[in-house]
């Protein structure tokens, strides 16, 4: 077989996966704080289990009272969609917060002050990436398994789909032949539901979202019995209640399904002078507005940082052709057009803003931006520098 034609598989999880629950909790958390002020300091990581939901993490922010922000953890999880015995947005389930203040030792790092520019919040490396695989441009794989997962829950959310539960996770295998995506090779989609629901009725209510997510061109040659729906054969205790759930297990759902290297650091529950998110933000940013100018199939952005140091220390830039000569042009065009600080990343995504609850879920990359400012780092309006 060449070397350009291989299978590739990635998974998503949705909205009401333990992990999520908690990323979506933590993010409530970082949009709470920066609705006070553009420049809180928020680091929350959340656990849940049965009946029970802990924060903990540190803050430097207005204060918000603690019932306050206990009703809110309520109403994300009453919006996801959790209402059992062993999970639900009623008061069986407790919550408990353990926030406190930032460190002072990691606030004098990244405050600017007299001729020190702002520092970054950690140290790190952080990868950006795009392909021209999708009209998002996005990786297939992890593009599909979103949207299978993405469709679900808006039904069931609208009640078009009864009986089907929150937690759920799909998985798409599919062929590529000269380093594109040519047909899907396998789905694995499994959900939670009623007890009142059988297999074969739960088959025939989701086989219906493959279709309505994924083109028949790459379906035409898919056989039937490679589709995995509940293959354990039973889902009903599903969420907290049948998994622990903790912030930032899911950073590969979170990005491109493996189709790309990771830094290792999660996004949710982060304020933006935290360069795991920011950096890996703009680094998306600067990837795919180099594939919509037409440089280059594929783009992999590479940056790393010292914490208390506001420059990066590297940049890389690999092209899908590894023209050498393209990628130092490219490198340079970064370098002379980006401000790639902690406060630059900020102010050229406009970052400051409660805009991070609805990534949560369902990926932070191919996104579509809009006028709320969510997925600022999904446009495509720098294009013009690198086709140049």
């Amino acid at each position: 077989m060449k070397i350009n034609n291989y299978l590739f598989t990635s998974e998503s999880v949705s909205e009401g996966h333990p992990d999520k629950v908690c990323d979506r909790i933590s993010d409530m958390v970082v949009d709470s704080y920066l609705s006070k002020d553009p420049y809180a300091r928020v680091a929350c990581e959340t656990l849940t289990t049965t009946n029970k939901v802990i924060l903990a993490g540190e803050i430097r922010a207005p204060e918000i009272k603690n019932e306050e922000l206990i009703q809110k953890v309520r109403d994300c999880i009453k919006d996801i969609g959790y209402d059992q015995d062993g999970f639900s947005w009623k008061p069986q389930t407790k919550i408990e917060s353990h926030l406190h203040s930032q460190s002072s030792d990691i606030a004098m790092g990244v405050d600017s002050k007299e001729n020190k520019d702002e520092g970054a919040g950690d140290q790190g490396i952080m990868f950006g990436y795009a392909c021209n695989e999708t009209e998002d441009l996005m990786p297939a794989p992890i593009h599909f398994s979103h949207k299978i997962l993405r469709l679900i829950a808006e039904d069931r959310k609208k009640g078009l789909l009864k009986g089907i539960e929150p937690d759920s996770k799909s998985q798409i295998t599919m062929q590529y032949k000269d380093g594109m995506p040519t047909k899907v090779t396998s789905i694995v989609i499994s959900t939670q539901h009623s007890k009142d629901l059988n297999q074969e009725k739960v088959k025939e209510l989701i086989y219906p979202y493959i279709k309505k997510s994924i083109p028949e061109s790459l379906l035409k040659e898919l056989n039937d019995k490679e589709v995995y729906i509940n293959p354990t054969g039973q889902f009903i205790i599903g969420g907290p209640d049948g998994d622990t759930g903790l912030t930032g297990r899911k950073i590969i759902v979170d990005t491109y399904g493996g189709a790309a290297p990771h830094g290792g650091g999660a996004f949710s529950g982060k304020d933006p002078t935290k360069v795991d998110r920011s950096a890996a933000y703009v680094s998306r940013y600067l990837a795919k507005n180099i594939v919509a100018a037409g440089v280059t199939d594929k783009c992999l952005i590479q940056l790393a940082y010292a914490i208390g140091v506001s420059k990066p220390l590297s940049i890389y830039v690999k092209l899908a052709d590894k023209d050498l000569d393209k990628t130092e042009d490219i490198k340079n065009k970064i370098e002379k057009n980006f401000d790639l600080s902690p406060r630059g990343i900020r102010e050229l995504l406009s970052l400051n803003k409660p805009i991070y609850e609805i990534t949560s879920a369902y990926g932070h990359f191919g996104r579509k931006p809009n006028d709320k400012g969510q997925f600022t780092w999904e446009k495509t309006d720098k294009s013009e520098i690198f086709k140049k």
